[in-house]
């Protein structure tokens, strides 16, 4: 199917499964529970694992052609560090410009929430960030792998790389073996993608009619509001990243990528869409294959731009909510907190709410709070995770234009 087609597809099964889900939030419960559960929540699964089937392979012999493609252990140093700086600075950046918006729209000051019945929220325990950098270094890869621990397996592919770029002629053949790997997993991503516009469907469906329109009228403030950072930050933050440091076009950048992000929307996760990121980047973009199979694993396991600007929103709304106002050093603690927790956090399920629970813990805000978000979560989940992806591939896209503008100066 070509890439054209299967974008319209895609858009095509997005646009029905709303409407369907919107529809669904009046059907009685007998109707939709049966529904979601045998038809539904079976297909988005089915097509959200034939993806995560492919992920853990790809991102391991991907970045393993891709560290040993760039050869010079200083060359991949230097993108490293670039890297991480690039996703560093944009986040820094997401939460400040979601703090802004949170206190210029005051979503928490925009109707009567009842925080009497909320109950206790408990989250997912977060490893130390210290912890986490000591635990990138994996014991047994070979468990790192069955697992699916993604900073692990990257740095065990980093060490492969690094050996067959050093012992070069003498691992021709193992270099070969990971190349034919590499097709044979290019085309299974095709051959799953083909499922996309079904899966697409019974996702968007399934999320908008369990989310409900109550849940999304009464948090209209709070969710237009994430909404208007996401947006800003993909059109103002990369857009001028694109163009001032990869010299490119924002507008021929987001038409090209545009596929990859159907995808990330439709299944809330950045590893899920890597497999269609990655080849979007290559083929569409021009993004060079060493430099995009290295930085986009990375990044769709540490940069996390849409989820930090959902929890500078959130933090704000809770604590309007709550009528407890933050002070300038709170702030810039959300600041710090949030964009170390990036990283930190990093291959934690339901990452987007544990780190708003480190933060909330952090400036003294009830982290029982989140009940309120948690019923809309899912929507504004799709929604930033399309712009994470985005944010990985402009960072792998201005590599890729630095380094060949290098060369052609030689």
């Amino acid at each position: 199917m070509k890439a054209k087609n299967l974008t319209r597809n895609i858009l095509i099964a997005l646009v029905a499964g709303a409407i369907v889900g919107m529809a669904l939030t009046f059907a009685p419960e007998s109707f939709f529970g049966p529904l979601d559960k045998y038809v539904l929540d079976p297909v988005g699964q089915i097509f959200i694992n034939l993806i995560m089937m492919l992920v853990v392979p790809l991102v391991f012999v991907s970045i393993v052609l891709g560290t040993a493609g760039l050869g010079d252990p200083a060359k991949l140093g230097k993108i490293g560090i670039s890297t991480i700086s690039f996703f560093l600075a944009t986040t820094a950046i997401a939460i400040t410009l979601g703090l802004t918006l949170a206190y210029l729209v005051k979503p928490g000051k925009a109707g009567i929430f009842d925080t009497s019945n909320l109950g206790d929220y408990t989250p997912s325990e977060a490893p130390p960030i210290m912890e986490t950098l000591i635990n990138i270094i994996p014991e047994n890869p070979i468990a790192a792998l069955s697992a699916g621990e993604m900073l692990q397996i990257i740095a065990f592919a980093i060490f492969i790389g690094i050996a067959l770029a050093y012992l070069n002629n003498k691992t021709k053949g193992i270099y070969s073996l990971f190349e034919q790997a590499n097709d044979i997993l290019g085309w299974l991503v095709m051959l799953v993608m083909r499922f996309a516009p079904y899966g697409a469907f019974a996702l968007i469906a399934s999320a908008i009619a369990g989310a409900g329109l109550d849940a999304v009228g009464s948090m209209l403030s709070y969710l237009l509001t994430v909404i208007a950072g996401l947006i800003l930050h993909a059109f103002i933050i990369y857009s001028l990243a694109i163009w001032l440091l990869g010299r490119g076009n924002p507008i021929t950048f987001y038409k090209g990528f545009f596929p990859a992000m159907t995808v990330a929307f439709s299944t809330s996760s950045s590893n899920a869409a890597l497999p269609m990121s990655m080849k979007t980047a290559q083929e569409t973009l021009g993004v060079k294959k060493e430099i995009s199979s290295f930085v986009q694993p990375l990044g769709a396991t540490i940069n996390m731009d849409g989820t930090a600007i959902m929890q500078a929103v959130a933090t704000v709304f809770i604590a309007q909510v709550y009528n407890l106002p933050l002070t300038m050093t709170e702030l810039l603690m959300v600041v710090l907190v949030a964009t170390l927790a990036s990283v930190g956090t990093a291959g934690v399920p339901g990452v987007g709410l544990i780190m708003l629970a480190m933060v909330l813990n952090q400036v003294g805000l009830p982290v029982e709070g989140i009940a309120l978000i948690i019923g809309i979560d899912r929507i504004l989940d799709m929604l930033r995770t399309a712009l994470n992806i985005s944010g990985d591939a402009a960072c792998a896209y201005i590599l890729s234009e630095r380094e060949k503008r290098k060369i052609t100066s030689k």
